[in-house]
């Protein structure tokens, strides 16, 4: 399987047809007790699974699939994304540590930080995304990993991975990174010398905004430390929450193929409107982190944000109220289309705007209707001013 494109590991991997009498999906596993047949089995490791919490065929059809597509040794899967995120860096870091974060990070990653972590002893130091291998001139005795995410939440930002992985890696510090703009389909992040890699699978992964679900994937050298920390503080996905995201996997990539070709087209035409600054899309050749998406990636995603130049908050509520297939809502990744203000926090470095920033996500409607929808925004936020 590992020479497989992501398409058809995307529709292979993970299944367990033989085991359940040719079912092409693993069925719902709802199950806490597992029935030993002697006192050797249940003291011992005779049977695949020995508790609920600990594993079902629900749980490792989807785990599996997963690490496939990522090319680890050990998927775990949690009940969010933000539970993926805490996990993966409590995996690494403990009392006393120094970790790295990206100053471009998600806000709940930002506030678990800067709230727990400080409670428990490990102090976060915010870093510019566009470092690169200079990271290692904030390295310390006690650093231990380096948290990336790239893109950067609602800046979109394109960090060099390989260059702070191979600084990290030379002084023995992980390197964890929230891939979920791009998934494992467009970015393999493992193979660029990230040790975990984590996705709110609440997104692409699930695809149709009914599921909650988080993943990590750990190379050979974190699996155990990963999987230890996972069994220890109880953590379990749901048989319905896996055969759901096991289910969005065998469309993963077909479907961000449509939301690339969508977001596209919005981001060229946003680009020609007189209402915007800029707009922040890693696959736009104007995009200052274009030169290394398309070194290290195989393509984007349905994700991007775009500066409006200066506009009153009458116009800009009118902006907002009124689309027709645009929601308004948080989250993304599904099959439908949001839009929301993006209001972001910074302490290691500046990101200007001048005008509201907003972040879209471009869904699986017809990509003209939705240009349709956002001209009649602007219609809506010019009579406004």
């Amino acid at each position: 399987m590992g020479k497989d494109k992501p398409e058809t590991i995307a529709v292979s991997a993970g299944r367990m047809t033989a085991e359940h009498f040719g079912a092409v999906n693993t069925p719902v596993y709802r199950t806490s007790t597992i029935l030993h047949p002697s006192l050797e089995s249940l003291k011992g490791e005779q049977l695949p699974y020995k508790y609920g919490r600990r594993g079902t065929p629900s749980s490792r059809s989807f785990e599996s699939a997963i690490e496939a597509l990522e090319g680890g040794v050990r998927c775990v899967a949690v009940p969010s994304g933000l539970n993926a995120i805490t996990t993966a860096i409590l995996a690494v870091c403990g009392a006393g540590d120094h970790l790295l974060m990206t100053d471009s990070c998600y806000g709940p990653t930002r506030h678990f930080c800067d709230k727990t972590l400080k409670r428990f002893g490990i102090e976060t130091q915010y870093y510019d995304p566009l470092i690169g291998d200079e990271i290692a001139s904030l390295f310390r005795h006690n650093t231990r990993a380096v948290y990336c995410e790239s893109p950067g939440s609602l800046t979109f930002e394109v960090q060099d991975i390989p260059a702070i992985a191979a600084a990290a890696h030379a002084r023995g510090i992980s390197v964890l990174l929230d891939n979920t703009w791009a998934t494992p389909v467009l970015f393999r992040a493992l193979d660029h010398g990230v040790d975990l890699s984590i996705m709110s699978g609440t997104k692409y992964i699930g695809g149709h905004a009914d599921v909650m679900v988080g993943t990590i994937t750990a190379n050979e050298d974190h699996a155990k430390r990963l999987e230890a920390f996972y069994g220890d503080t109880g953590l379990f996905l749901g048989g319905d929450d896996t055969y759901l995201s096991l289910r969005g996997v065998r469309t993963l990539p077909i479907r961000l193929r449509r939301h690339q070709e969508s977001a596209l087209k919005l981001t060229h035409w946003l680009q020609t409107r007189p209402e915007v600054t800029r707009v922040l899309y890693p696959a736009l050749e104007s995009d200052p982190g274009h030169a290394i998406w398309k070194r290290d990636f195989k393509g984007s995603s349905g994700l991007f944000g775009v500066e409006l130049k200066p506009v009153g908050s009458a116009a800009l509520s009118a902006f907002f109220n009124g689309f027709h297939h645009f929601g308004l809502g948080y989250s993304w990744g599904g099959f439908e289309s949001l839009v929301i203000p993006a209001e972001f926090k910074r302490t290691a470095t500046k990101f200007a705007v001048a005008g509201p920033l907003i972040r879209l996500h471009a869904g699986l409607e017809d990509a003209d209707d939705l240009i349709a929808d956002l001209e009649a925004g602007f219609a809506r936020m010019r009579a406004a001013s």
